[in-house]
């Protein structure tokens, strides 16, 4: 198993951009407002040739009637259970403060090992004023600046002897599965759901989760990673930075995954957000689930759940071979179905269709429904082959290719998924000069 070290700390310490220094990302969204981080953020580091697992966690605030920061400290609290190492933050241009002395204490209690890091020593003159951290009695005090980077080194070849001795795991080849859609249709709920645990702040605050954190998901007979994302906002929304980031590792998310799970709000209908998500994963060739979720919330009748899913065919179409599943996050409903459709749909993104049998099946259809002729011109089509990559994509050769219209590469595609199993993934058709 891999080690896990964990980053905490009060608010506005500099947590993030040591974790970014370590990770050497953007992984953590930083800013210049206190408590920005809200969650616990998970990251890759590696030294000496060793990777561990690096967590940053939310400010450590205590007495506070904050929602957010009650549920920082919980978060604190999971990470101090998680880890096998500490690392301390503090300010040294602050110095000693009660909410450090607070921290100090509770990280006495949890008997781990931990390493005191105090941050901002940007000059030479800074170097002293580590030595007040000693009041602490955590050890010793490790003075770094993790903006430039000084000090690091010595810190992590203290981390390294901490964590004595380890085995690497492999990032194994499972499928990546995404949860998107936009801002409080319940996509932590349902991660949280999966995995039995608070991994996310949960709060009942639209856009709570600002970060995509990524999980092994390992029971019930599935195992796959799960990609949490940041709620998808509408560009006119992203006015803060802060917003911009989330958006813009959603789409990351998207692009990381194998299938999504895009999930709608049923009492909302299917928006033109939520249509350009879809749109987002469709252009990145990625498999899809639509969950329609808060089902419990609606008055329907024995037509409901038809008409809803034909409304949402209608505004997705043409690709309308996308399995659709109405589920409600605190009845359990359908949930698990979500995830063994997910599963499927990677099965049917990753399935290769014999050069053989494809042509045995597509050219008779070809020759009986040749594509019509343009300006006079008879376009033959001779031969077909799956494209060798990560989703499924066809090249047929023919003599013109560049007369070939859309609609007759609507037909192909409908005449593909009639009989091989496509469902829930995007198909291209190539026509190439043979």
């Amino acid at each position: 198993m891999g080690k896990i070290v964990a980053i905490v700390g009060r608010p506005n310490v500099g947590k993030s951009t040591l974790f970014n220094r370590l990770t050497e990302s953007r992984q953590a969204i930083v800013d210049e407002f206190s408590g920005v981080t809200r969650d616990r953020h998970y990251g890759k580091a590696d030294w000496q040739g060793k990777t561990f697992s690096l967590i940053d966690t939310g400010g450590y605030v205590k007495g506070s009637d904050d929602v957010f920061e009650a549920e920082i400290r919980k978060q604190v609290d999971l990470a101090i259970d998680e880890a096998d190492v500490l690392l301390f933050v503090v300010d040294t241009t602050t110095g000693v403060t009660d909410l450090d002395e607070q921290v100090a204490d509770m990280l006495r209690r949890s008997k781990k090992e931990v390493l005191i890091v105090a941050n901002k020593v940007d000059n030479f003159d800074r170097l002293a004023d580590i030595h007040a951290f000693y009041a602490l009695g955590l050890g010793e005090v490790y003075g770094i600046s993790s903006i430039s980077g000084s000090g690091t080194g010595e810190l992590l070849d203290e981390l390294m002897l901490k964590l004595g001795d380890f085995n690497e795991t492999e990032e194994l080849d499972l499928p990546r599965i995404a949860i998107v859609g936009r801002p409080n249709v319940g996509k932590s709920s349902i991660t949280n759901l999966f995995l039995g645990e608070d991994r996310n702040i949960v709060t009942p605050v639209a856009g709570t989760t600002r970060d995509a954190i990524d999980v092994r998901f390992n029971a019930y007979g599935f195992d796959f990673y799960l990609i949490d994302t940041a709620g998808l906002r509408k560009k006119a929304k992203v006015n803060e930075d802060l917003e911009f980031y989330s958006s813009l590792r959603s789409v990351r998310s998207i692009e990381r995954a194998d299938v999504c799970l895009l999930m709608l709000d049923a009492s909302q209908g299917i928006e033109s957000q939520d249509i350009n998500i879809f749109h987002l994963i469709q252009k990145n060739h990625k498999g899809v689930v639509i969950l329609v979720n808060k089902w419990d919330l609606i008055e329907k009748d024995h037509k409901s759940a038809d008409r809803f899913k034909e409304a949402i065919l209608n505004k997705i179409a043409p690709f309308r071979d996308v399995p659709i599943i109405f589920t409600s996050v605190p009845e359990k409903q359908r949930v698990f179905q979500a995830l063994e459709t997910a599963v499927k749909v990677y099965e049917n993104r990753c399935r290769k269709v014999k050069t053989r049998e494809l042509n045995d099946y597509i050219l008779p259809i070809i020759e009986a429904f040749p594509p019509p002729a343009y300006k006079g011109k008879y376009i033959r089509i001779k031969y077909a082959t799956q494209l060798p990559i990560a989703y499924p994509a066809f090249a047929m050769f023919c003599n013109l290719p560049q007369y070939l219209r859309e609609p007759y590469k609507r037909f192909i595609e409908n005449k593909l998924r009639e009989k091989f199993e496509f469902t829930g993934t995007p198909i291209e058709v190539f026509f190439r000069q043979k």
